[in-house]
């Protein structure tokens, strides 16, 4: 199946502005995420059908409903996406359309940049089909606006056409995903359904209900400063204890050096000087008991220091900051078995792996509304070498369409 302004309703999203802001302290974080729900997606949400759109200021999610077409549908379905988009330079993007993509590589606009199937061989899955790129400046912003967009073409090709028979729909455009804090303010009660899906996942297939639990550390290291010709047995040097910290994780529970189920400290910031230093980490696990053995190693190689040290010179600060969506769905793999069965009838395979990451459905799973991930077609996502395909945006529609019927 096609859709007429599929397309065109991506373009349109992605040459908005809507990069969050880890520093802010406002909800959303940014100003233009609110002006592109309330100037961009609310008139036509609108315009499409949707009712009771609203904005709620206090969490910056834009809600609409699309009621049930008839009475035998006893759920009642979420489709979520965010509007932001990730830490690169979201300003003046000017997207590419390559059609027909003859499987050589593309050439990112006048950057300089290649998007080169020897570098990116999922290059080679897409051969005949349109992909969008990035001019080589910026990045795209399919994470999350294909969702986006392939909500909103769901929704108003169902208003199109009357004939077919759907479940009641809400759907939340939310603000604030790529900086970990989006759906922490999210309504649940506003958002009254059995289940839901953030349609926010990666290539064609893609099906998630498993993610990382995850914290945040803050180390500081308090150090004493003294001139280095003087310093034997005064100096206490805070980047040189910042260093050994460091050098008591694992050196092999690294990102770089781990894949599908297994966790990892990711040394993420570190700054400072000899009297004051400062590390950010982010810690991540699948399983309850190995993640609370994480926190607690971090914890132990602190105290181990500062008993050495005579005195608190590492201190650390740790916060939870979600955790694996699958102790919440498989209770009840509803949402799971149904999109897992329209993907199969549609004949894409579905790719049931974890997410070595996390998404809004995370914490919006835990608040009680189950909300696995479903593909929504992005590549390389978060940087300039991002694209994703029309004719996998043309699927994520089908899915949704294919849920809403199907109960």
């Amino acid at each position: 199946m096609t859709y007429d302004k599929l397309l065109e309703r991506f373009l349109t999203y992605v040459k908005v502005n809507t990069r969050s802001d880890a520093t802010s302290l406002t909800t959303p974080s940014t100003h233009s995420q609110v002006a592109f729900a309330l100037d961009v997606l609310q008139p036509e949400m609108e315009a499409i059908g949707l009712q009771d759109v609203h904005y709620n200021p206090l969490n910056g999610y834009l809600i609409g409903t699309l009621p049930a077409s008839h009475s035998r549908f006893k759920h009642k379905i979420g489709f979520i996406a965010h509007m932001d988009t990730a830490d690169f330079n979201a300003e003046n993007i000017s997207p590419q359309v390559i059609s027909d993509y003859d499987g050589s590589a593309i050439s990112l606009g006048q950057s300089g940049y290649v998007l080169d199937p020897k570098e990116f061989p999922n290059l080679t899955k897409y051969h005949g089909q349109t992909l969008i790129t990035t001019d080589g400046t910026t990045l795209l912003g399919a994470d999350d606006k294909s969702g986006i967009a392939e909500i909103m073409t769901a929704v108003e090709y169902l208003v199109q056409n009357p004939h077919i028979e759907h479940c009641e729909i809400k759907v939340a455009f939310g603000p604030d995903e790529e900086i970990g804090v989006g759906a922490d303010k999210f309504d649940v009660t506003d958002f009254a359904v059995d289940f839901a899906y953030t349609v926010d996942g990666g290539p064609l297939g893609e099906l998630q209900y498993e993610t990382f639990s995850a914290a945040g550390l803050e180390v500081h290291f308090r150090g004493r400063n003294v001139h280095p010709g003087t310093a034997k047995n005064q100096m206490i040097n805070a980047l040189q204890l910042a260093m050994d910290f460091h050098a008591q994780l694992p050196e092999a529970d690294r990102p770089e050096k781990t894949e599908g189920y297994q966790g990892f400290y990711h040394l993420a910031e570190l700054s400072g000087t000899v009297d004051q230093a400062k590390a950010s980490y982010i810690i991540r696990d699948f399983e309850d008991e190995s993640f609370t053995k994480r926190k607690a190693l971090v914890q132990a190689i602190a105290d181990k220091m500062n008993n050495e040290l005579g005195a608190k010179r590492v201190l650390i600060t740790l916060k939870d900051q979600y955790y694996n969506m699958k102790q919440v769905i498989e209770k009840d793999m509803t949402p799971i078995t149904l999109a897992k069965t329209v993907m199969e009838e549609a004949g894409i395979t579905p790719v049931i792996e974890p997410i070595r990451g996390g998404t809004d459905g995370s914490k919006i799973s835990f608040m009680g509304i189950p909300t696995p991930n479903l593909f929504a077609g992005g590549e390389n996502m978060h940087g300039r070498f991002e694209y994703v395909s029309l004719e996998t945006m043309t699927k994520a529609v089908d899915v949704i369409l294919g849920i809403v019927q199907k109960q």
